[in-house]
């Protein structure tokens, strides 16, 4: 038994106010998607360097923090479609969570691009712990189903004058979260040609009278600087 000296002492620490207090750790969301941790890691690419293949174990999410990607699928006879040109702050390989097996696409890089590649377990821990995390990620889904949606409306109804534009406009950002990055990396006519559905000549067309317009300008690497009046080629009817 203790003793009442021993006794006394003891209750004078618990009623003491600098009793040590336990603190819980603050979720730092930043932090997360910044750099590299317990079930997450931070990649680099080179341009043209493939991420994950179609076919591939699908096994983790991927978020962009800086650079680009795109995604592509090829079918049985090996006719290639980009189906969608990712940037800064997308996340891609969410297929995973739902139970998809394998990667149903293949995603490459379209410029030195850095990543984070987050392990399914470690995703699906913080999504059910970390509700800032979930709302932010759950926004960005739904955002990118809308975009599915405006695709295909935009790949049914609009000219493949506009369709050029809205995707230039999009691959700039212009409308996204943050400054829209106004300089695009070399894009291929063909790839764009692929995106919008459309032949090559078209886009040549297209890209040349948007040039002498201003909407777009050309430096000596051929980047391409995306002018916002572009957008009067979207909006007009």
């Amino acid at each position: 038994m203790l003793s009442p000296t021993v006794r006394r002492k003891a209750v004078r620490a618990s009623r003491s106010p600098h009793k040590r207090q336990l603190k819980i750790p603050v979720f730092d969301l930043k932090s997360f998607l910044d750099s590299a941790g317990l079930g997450r890691r931070v990649a680099k690419f080179e341009t043209s360097e493939v991420v994950f293949a179609q076919g591939d174990p699908a096994t983790h999410v991927t978020y962009i923090q800086e650079g680009g990607v795109k995604l592509t699928v090829v079918n049985e006879s090996g006719k290639e479609a980009v189906v969608a040109i990712l940037g800064p702050g997308d996340f891609f390989g969410e297929g995973c969570l739902a139970g998809q097996p394998i990667c149903i696409a293949t995603a490459t890089t379209i410029a030195p691009s850095t990543v984070l590649v987050i392990e399914k377990d470690k995703m699906i821990q913080v999504l059910h712990e970390e509700s800032e995390f979930s709302d932010r990620f759950i926004a960005y889904v739904l955002a990118r189903n809308l975009r599915v949606e405006e695709d295909l409306i935009d790949q049914l109804f609009n000219s493949s004058e506009k369709r050029l534009a809205r995707t230039l406009l999009l691959l700039a950002r212009y409308g996204a979260r943050g400054q829209p990055q106004r300089v695009l990396p070399k894009l291929s006519q063909e790839m764009l040609a692929e995106m919008i559905g459309t032949t090559r000549s078209r886009v040549n067309f297209f890209m040349n009278k948007f040039r002498k317009l201003g909407f777009v300008q050309y430096d000596n690497n051929r980047t391409i600087h995306i002018d916002q009046s572009l957008l009067s080629v979207v909006l007009h009817d």
